[in-house]
Order: C-alpha cells, then sequence, then structure tokens
C-alpha cells in the first residue's frame, strides 16, 4: 500500500525536488511546485488534464476517482491500496517534466 512517506520517498528521487508543504500536509515540490498532494482522507492526488483523469477513472474506476471539490480542478485522486508504484513513478516524472524550471531540465540533459 502506497503511504504519504513512501510517495514522498519516491518524489525525492527526482533531480532539484525538496520537501515541502501545501494546505498543512507535507509535498515535493520542483521550483517551489507540488509534484503531487496527499489528502489525509483520500490519500494522493495526482495533477493531469482533465482528458488524462477521465482515461485513468474509465479504465481503472477501482483505483482512480475523483470527488466533487475536486472535479473542476485537473487532477485524480488514487486508492493508496490500489495503486501501482510504478503508476505513481511515471505520473510524478510527468509531473517533474512539467513544472521543473528549464534551467534544471537543461542542467539534467532532459532538454
Amino acid at each position: 500500500m502506497l503511504t504519504a512517506e513512501r510517495l514522498q520517498d519516491i518524489a525525492l528521487e527526482l533531480p532539484g525536488t525538496e520537501l515541502g508543504t501545501a494546505w498543512g500536509q507535507p509535498v515535493v515540490k520542483v521550483g517551489k511546485k507540488s509534484l503531487y498532494f496527499w489528502n489525509p482522507k483520500w490519500g494522493p492526488v495526482f495533477g493531469m488534464d482533465f482528458d488524462t483523469r477521465d482515461f485513468w477513472i474509465e479504465a481503472d474506476p477501482e483505483t482512480f476517482f475523483t470527488t466533487d471539490h475536486h472535479r473542476n480542478y485537473p487532477c485524480v485522486l488514487a486508492r493508496p491500496e490500489r495503486v501501482e508504484e510504478d503508476w505513481v513513478r511515471e505520473r510524478l516524472r510527468e509531473s517533474w517534466l512539467r513544472l521543473a524550471p528549464k534551467k534544471l531540465l537543461k542542467a539534467t540533459g532532459t532538454i
């Protein structure tokens, strides 16, 4: 089962990341932007566009979902007892690529 601590450890493996907080919860940031959020009630929240979110919810509704509160935000929630670590790693990498400053992307040879 994915825990907040394990999610944090995975995210900190990415270059240029650091611990921070958002809405009183620990997060990992790159360039002052959060790679994910951990909602104490529901678990991990991953940013992505609406079409991608809808794809994951349709593909695996037992794992991925949204709430009335999150519906208007480009993100998907994942049930920590069901989400696979490989999926988490890939989503964090996508977020990192989207949010990292260009200087960091160039320094790491990403662009």
